[in-house]
């Protein structure tokens, strides 16, 4: 899957297994050119987050609630209305507004 930004395409890679969704970026050292989806969450955390990174809250059509961008590690967010984490490279969020929706794509 990829997220489809100003011609540009980032590959989001979906994490639904525990394992997974607890690591996430956790201790990942070099920069990040991928996003991560994280489904039926409305918290996030960049706890032992090793790079700053912006944070994209979603509904359950991929309509953007709220947006964080250049989020510093050991910060905790929650969002009630949320269903779906992104966290996506810094100056991602830049190209985003709240309430359009996310333009996901197959390939």
């Amino acid at each position: 899957m990829y997220l489809k930004i100003n011609k540009k395409k980032i590959q989001i890679k979906e994490y639904n297994k525990i394992i997974d969704r607890i690591k996430s970026l956790k201790f990942v050292l070099e920069k990040i050119d991928y996003g991560i989806k994280l489904p039926n969450k409305k918290k996030a955390s960049t706890y032992f987050f090793c790079q700053r990174v912006d944070i994209c809250f979603t509904d359950k059509e991929d309509n953007i609630i709220f947006l964080l961008d250049n989020v510093k590690t050991e910060k905790k967010f929650f969002k009630f209305k949320a269903k779906n984490i992104y966290y996506l490279p810094l100056d991602t969020c830049n190209h985003l507004k709240i309430g359009e929706r996310l333009k996901l794509i197959k390939k």
